[in-house]
């Protein structure tokens, strides 16, 4: 279905992998039935690839822990005088939090779904970040 990343302001259309979490009851976590509310895994591909393609910057780089995350940009080398100039003032401004780094170098993503699946199981939602993704992560931890 269609997954919206809130803060960056973009929406793809990506593949549910696996239901995570629900609050109402566990076991439609493991039949994997697909409910409003639902925690679920998505593919990453979609939303990194547009990221690196908007910002120049590639994330989800699997790095050491004690080396620090230095974030390589890509070769701006081929690429119009505008197009590079443009690349450059967007990356300043630019912040990805760590919880989602972490989650794009494993090629997947958390999100919750808004609509009502119904028998098709196509499903829309957005991304958990930020206090939300932290409780939900401790919510999953806890079951």
């Amino acid at each position: 279905g269609n997954f919206a990343w809130g803060t960056e302001v973009c929406t793809r259309k990506v593949r549910v992998l696996d239901v995570t979490y629900n609050a109402s009851n566990n076991e439609l976590v493991r039949t994997k039935t697909l409910v409003k509310g639902a925690i679920i895994l998505i593919d990453a591909h979609p939303f990194k690839d547009w990221y690196e393609s908007h910002y120049g910057v590639k994330i989800g780089l699997k790095t050491k822990q004690s080396e620090e995350r230095a974030q390589p940009t890509i070769d701006l080398a081929d690429k119009s005088v505008s197009v590079q100039k443009k690349l450059k003032g967007r990356q300043t401004g630019r912040t990805l939090e760590s919880a989602l780094d972490q989650q794009f170098s494993s090629g997947r993503l958390y999100a919750k779904i808004t609509s009502r699946p119904g028998q098709t199981g196509r499903c829309d939602g957005y991304i958990l970040e930020g206090p939300e993704l932290a409780f939900y992560q401790k919510s999953m931890a806890k079951k």
